[in-house]
């Protein structure tokens, strides 16, 4: 019942976790409790996504990975790692060379949302997929 109302809450949150501010345009991908699995759905969204950016090489991707607070500082720094490879690996899939990515693993240190409530632990299970582009 737990994983079924987690993939639902994840399904919900996931539907908004796309927007696009000027050129910038980022995506965000969530996990369960404790995973760095990304689940058929969202690579999909991330695929759509990525095939419907214009001249893709002229953007810097920056990944931002992010956990809750349940669990000691030094594990949380290490899912989020785990995460960041997770979406890289989806990247690199599409053709995406890893100069053109970069990496930042929060854990749990700079949390958007409240960790004081289960809603804001779920949204900051996350990463962010920031494409910006370059200017020459």
């Amino acid at each position: 019942m737990k994983k079924l109302l987690t993939s639902i809450l994840l399904t919900c949150i996931s539907s908004f976790a796309y927007s696009q501010i000027d050129s910038v345009i980022i995506k965000s991908i969530y996990f369960g409790p404790g995973s760095n699995y990304v689940d058929e759905r969202q690579t999909l969204e991330l695929f759509r996504l990525i095939d419907g950016i214009e001249n893709l090489q002229s953007f810097q991707i920056s990944i931002t990975s992010h956990t809750d607070n349940i669990g000691g500082a030094e594990y949380n720094q290490w899912l989020s790692n785990m995460r960041s490879e997770a979406v890289i690996q989806k990247l690199l899939l599409k053709g995406i060379p890893m100069d053109q990515i970069h990496i930042k693993d929060f854990g749990q240190h700079n949390p958007l949302y409240n960790n004081a409530n289960w809603q804001g632990r779920m949204k900051n299970r996350r990463v962010d997929i920031i494409f910006s582009p370059m200017i020459f």
